[in-house]
């Protein structure tokens, strides 16, 4: 064996990055520096992965909760209610967007789904559905109801009740608030039919139940603060998604206009090192935690740009399948020497042709949602200071070790 490491991650140490700053001047030069300090070559296809916040922050994409009450009031048109429904329990990603909204308004709906919201935040132990009749999929409750049945709501981590945190929100901003609690969206018409569908990934399903159950405005949070404006930060593909709470009344917008900055650091890398480097920005990881169950993807999508050989999906053979069936008789030279072999002959263009058993259990996910969760547990997004990672060996294989 030639080689003993396989794919290895670095958090990359940066300053703390302004508005203009140009990312695409600096990151290479970064990169450069932790290498020759750090002792490790660059190579081609090595991957640098840059966290949203960095570009959005860079690009100066920022807005406030007038920003977004003046959007609303605009799309509106003098209606002064409002139905938000299947918002996540969250104080950094909807807490500010409800105070923008609810600032617009005279009277706020706000429909929760139970026992969790679609990223996994409980209001809840699931079990204790198992104690009452009620029908998850079908039933509409009032907060009393809830309350009755599934006690005070507190969050596992954090130990915050979303419910009375949202419902202070809105009348703190001095409208109305009716909380209820179904997963079905269109029950929010019950109550009105002008409605926000707050889900991320659900969205687009959310909004057409709406439209055909008969609401009159439907809107979803990519359509605030999606419109080209000197005045306020904004981001046309995904609006208020993915944005994050900058301060109290403030919020960081997604990163716009990312595809021409993954291609210009890769293009300056290759200019500095002669390395073709790829490059991806990347948000939320897409992964669960086990204890709280909440999946971490709130953000839109894990990375809203990269250069071209980050595209698809991993193409790998299971090495335990290999080794437990086609040579199992083998002894482990013979095996080692077999399988090296199999993955140099790999068919790479026509991979749904050969024996399905040999992909099995490599999960089909795409490239940049697996490098960008693993750049997420990297960096992490507290006070590591590394909102780079540099990425290595993740595309060699077995057969690059002999």
């Amino acid at each position: 064996m030639k080689r003993y490491i396989g794919t290895v991650a670095r958090g990359v140490r940066t300053p703390i990055f302004d508005e203009g700053d140009d990312l695409a001047i600096m990151l290479p030069e970064i990169i450069l520096k932790a290498s020759e300090t750090e002792n490790f070559a660059l190579r081609d296809k090595d991957v640098l992965a840059i966290t949203e916040s960095i570009v959005a922050r860079a690009q100066g994409n920022y807005a406030d909760i007038h920003d977004i009450e003046k959007d609303l009031r605009k799309k509106l048109d003098g209606v002064e209610e409002i139905g938000l429904v299947l918002p996540i329990l969250s104080r950094n990603r909807f807490s500010i967007l409800l105070k923008g909204i609810a600032n617009a308004v005279k009277r706020v709906y706000l429909q929760l789904s139970f026992p969790a919201d679609e990223v996994g935040n409980q209001l809840f132990d699931p079990n204790l559905l198992l104690t009452t009749t009620i029908n998850p999929y079908t039933d509409v409750l009032n907060e009393e109801q809830f309350y009755n049945n599934f006690g005070k709501s507190e969050h596992p981590f954090t130990g915050v009740n979303y419910i009375q945190l949202y419902r202070d929100i809105v009348e703190e901003a001095g409208a109305e608030c009716t909380i209820i609690f179904a997963n079905d969206c269109s029950k929010i018409l019950d109550y009105t039919k002008y409605v926000i569908a707050c889900d991320v990934h659900t969205r687009k399903t959310s909004v057409e139940k709406l439209k055909k159950a008969g609401a009159e405005f439907v809107l979803d949070l990519t359509h605030l603060l999606n419109e080209p404006t000197k005045a306020h930060g904004y981001n046309e593909q995904y609006g208020l998604l993915g944005s994050n709470k900058a301060d109290e009344t403030t919020i960081k917008l997604f990163p716009r206009d990312c595809q021409k900055l993954t291609e210009q650091i890769a293009q300056r890398l290759f200019e500095l090192s002669g390395k073709k480097i790829e490059v991806m920005i990347y948000g939320d990881g897409a992964f669960k935690d086990p204890v709280g169950k909440i999946w971490e993807l709130a953000d839109p999508v894990v990375s809203p740009a990269y250069t071209s050989g980050l595209k698809g999906t991993p193409n790998e053979l299971k090495i335990k399948y290999l080794a437990d069936s086609d040579y199992k008789d083998l002894s482990a030279e013979e095996k080692q020497a077999e399988i090296t072999k199999r993955i140099v002959e790999k068919d790479n263009s026509d991979i749904q042709s050969q024996d399905e058993n040999i992909f099995e259990g490599t999960t089909p996910r795409n490239l940049t949602d697996l490098l960008g969760s693993l750049a997420d547990l990297v960096s992490g997004s507290g006070d590591k200071g590394t909102p780079i990672v540099y990425i290595q060996g993740y595309f060699d294989n077995f057969s690059d070790g002999y």
